[in-house]
């Protein structure tokens, strides 16, 4: 391929166009007309509008997007996360206009999209799965069969989706029937597809997933672990890369099985298994990305790999440079999503003017944004800033650095998860690594926080109120 077209937009795109113009190929941008003075725009070599700001209006025609790729010539398409990236429609219709898509094919994209499924297909390899139907639910009373068969608490969950949406928590028998209803409602609106299925609540759960890469050869390794346990809303907040909890033994064996999920729906490109690891550290497929995920910063850290640059050479024909025994972890990362949104009143969005915008500079950290002072954070799209992750010989490391890089981070104008990122950090629970999906409930008190961040702001009145007067005293004194 000598031309890509990114089908996305903000950091990922810039993320993917510094990588295709790295390997000295042309990079083609596309954007709403919200976006015309977006970073990605201006560093590709060619940027073409795709419609109005509405991202259903723009970058989810994919009608549109293709159109605009023959129109430039292009000869792939990268889709980056979000968007089209998992629509297996787009994926055929992109090969069926004889471009190639960097990803999985569109039969793995509609296999492995649909939750039961990939539970099925699974469940054929031998990987642990959490209990629970096999099949969409047809009616409220199958759905009352099923739990009382696996026990309360249980989990609905939205078949064609993922990222919490379509997904409700049901403690016992009475709440079933409404909180399938709503858990169908919400399929619905997300994915067009209302289908929902039933399984075991796993109360202290971890998340962790595991990158796999695979070509057209046969080839498919795993590139470690991502621990992504701390979350709101099932919308992952911090990621870090290896997980402090896996031994080698069960570093392999997690590996393994994601390797089998990968093999099992003849996966090809870039794609994320991900497990749910229990107390008892035994781990359950929860379900497979087949993109590129938001967090791949810290796998590139810890082996030194362009995971993009990779997604190319795979969708080239070319095979894999490396066996799964050639790969290895070299120290730690920690990542924190930066978004636009206020930790102290419930992550709520909070969009409007970077006032300013001023990233620290810092040897072991990496920052992937795309943004400048100035620049509006849309009320249009996800509230992600950038990601800002930080790395180390060792865990304690990475998350020193982390933290400082947040303290020198300096953004106004808007809200933003850095005093997040400032708490976990400097939070003894996920020092020692003892934490699960629940931190934010358990430890995340904001009007405490609230409290301690007004006295400490207090204290430090005080303290330069006092080295005030000091030094006034002093030049008194000289002036005598």
């Amino acid at each position: 391929m000598e031309k890509i077209l990114v089908a996305n937009r903000g950091e990922i795109a810039l993320r993917i166009i510094k990588t295709i113009k790295k390997l000295g190929k042309k990079a083609v941008a596309v954007y709403s007309e919200a976006d015309i003075n977006s970073l990605h725009v201006k560093y590709a070599d060619e940027a073409y509008c795709i419609g109005p700001a509405s991202s259903s209006s723009s970058y989810l025609r994919g009608d549109i997007i293709i159109e605009t790729a023959l129109k430039a010539g292009v000869d792939g398409i990268h889709p980056g996360y979000g968007f089209l990236s998992e629509n297996a429609d787009f994926a055929s219709q992109v090969a069926e206009a004889g471009i190639i898509f960097i990803g999985p094919t569109a039969e793995t994209i509609d296999l492995m999209g649909n939750k039961i499924a990939a539970r099925e297909t699974v469940r054929k390899q031998g990987v642990p799965l959490v209990p629970g139907n096999k099949n969409m639910l047809t009616s409220i009373d199958q759905a009352r069969i099923i739990a009382a068969d696996i026990g309360f608490p249980i989990l609905i969950k939205a078949a064609a989706g993922g990222g919490g949406k379509g997904m409700r928590k049901v403690m016992f028998m009475e709440e079933l029937e409404s909180q399938m209803e709503r858990a169908q409602s919400e399929a619905l609106a997300s994915f067009g597809d209302d289908s929902v299925f039933v399984e075991k609540y796993v109360s202290s759960p971890r998340h962790i997933e595991f990158q796999i890469m695979a070509d057209h050869h046969g080839n498919v390794v795993h590139l470690f672990e991502r621990e992504c346990s701390i979350q709101r809303r099932h919308q992952k907040l911090i990621e870090e890369a290896p997980s402090v909890v896996l031994s080698e033994k069960l570093r392999e064996e997690m590996g393994n099985a994601a390797v089998q999920v990968a093999k099992s729906c003849q996966y090809r490109g870039a794609g994320t298994v991900e497990f749910i690891v229990d107390e008892n550290l035994q781990f359950y497929f929860l379900e497979m990305n087949t993109r590129l995920q938001v967090e791949h910063p810290v796998t590139e850290l810890i082996t030194g790999l362009d995971l993009v640059a990779l997604q190319i050479a795979v969708a080239e024909g070319e095979k894999l440079p490396f066996t799964q025994g050639e790969v290895s972890i070299k120290g730690h990362a920690v990542e924190l999503r930066i978004c636009a949104e206020d930790p102290f009143n419930q992550f709520l969005p909070c969009t409007g003017i970077l006032k300013t915008y001023r990233p620290p500079l810092m040897e072991n950290v990496r920052l992937d944004d795309a943004f400048i002072a100035g620049m509006e954070v849309s009320i249009f799209y996800d509230p992600l800033i950038g990601k800002l992750i930080g790395f180390g010989d060792n865990r304690n490391a990475a998350i020193r650095n982390l933290l400082e890089a947040i303290k020198r981070f300096d953004i106004t104008g808007i809200e933003t998860t850095l005093p997040f990122g400032k708490f976990v950090c400097e939070h003894p629970n996920f020092i020692s690594g003892e934490f699960d999906t629940h931190f934010i409930e358990k430890y995340f008190n904001a009007e405490q926080i609230n409290e301690t961040f007004a006295e400490d702001a207090l204290l430090a009145g005080k303290i330069a109120l006092n080295l005030f007067l000091q030094d006034k005293e002093k030049v008194k004194f000289m002036g005598a």
